[in-house]
């Protein structure tokens, strides 16, 4: 299955639970989630999933200058954002959950 389609869904969750133990720049982000196993996660992706996620008030940033190139903008998790990805991660379990259930009734899951 592609990865990618089923990544559309689910980065925002995917990118405020990143986040949400440990700051994070751009290219953090995206490592970090590769690490996590989502592999087909694209680098425009997130950085336009972490700017919408900033403007919609559940990251908040800073910039912290870097010795050896550009300055880096770091993403933080807010109040609203913990409280985004609760609900969303519940949403998400649910979803799996009933997912799960059909196709191991259908067979399809042994």
């Amino acid at each position: 299955m592609d990865q990618t389609q089923l990544l559309k869904g689910v980065l925002d969750l995917a990118v405020l639970a990143v986040v949400a133990d440990e700051d994070g720049y751009g290219y953090d982000v995206v490592r970090r989630l590769r690490e996590a196993g989502l592999d087909a996660v694209g680098d425009a992706s997130v950085y336009g999933t972490l700017r919408r996620l900033y403007a919609g008030g559940a990251l908040t940033s800073y910039v912290v200058a870097s010795d050896s190139g550009p300055h880096r903008k770091y993403y933080g998790i807010t109040t609203a954002g913990r409280a985004q990805l609760k609900e969303q991660g519940a949403d998400w379990v649910a979803f799996t959950s009933a997912l799960d259930n059909l196709l191991t009734t259908k067979g399809v899951l042994a």
